[in-house]
């Protein structure tokens, strides 16, 4: 009991510094924080800009391809990552497989691409 008491008490000391900074935190923003804020601080913006419009309006193409851009990449680093990092224990299967979903992440790119989700402009 003494020896696990022992090990865990690093763990322990952290869990309790965490809550008590938490605490604190939380405290410190109720005591600190202004009662009445300014009316144009609360008031509704999008985007910084003054609400003008039906918030159900229709977006831009572009906006959806940059979330797929954002998809595609995201997924590429969750997977390659742990793969690189296992690299020399993975199979000819596990290779080959890894080959195929880049080639399916490179087209996805090239659509993008031809879309014109590369274009800021």
């Amino acid at each position: 009991m003494e020896d696990l008491l022992r090990e865990y008490l690093p763990v322990l000391i952290f869990l309790g510094m965490a809550l008590a900074l938490g605490l604190v935190l939380i405290l410190a923003a109720a005591i600190i924080a202004v009662r009445n804020p300014d009316p144009e601080k609360v008031s509704a913006y999008e985007c910084g800009f003054n609400a003008f419009d039906d918030a159900r309006m229709k977006f831009d193409v572009r906006f959806y391809l940059v979330s797929i851009l954002f998809i595609i990449f995201d997924l590429e680093v969750a997977f390659l990552f742990p793969w690189a990092v296992a690299f020399k224990d993975v199979s000819m299967v596990g290779f080959w497989s890894m080959m195929v979903f880049l080639a399916v992440l490179t087209v996805g790119f090239a659509y993008e691409w031809k879309k014109g989700a590369m274009d800021w402009a």
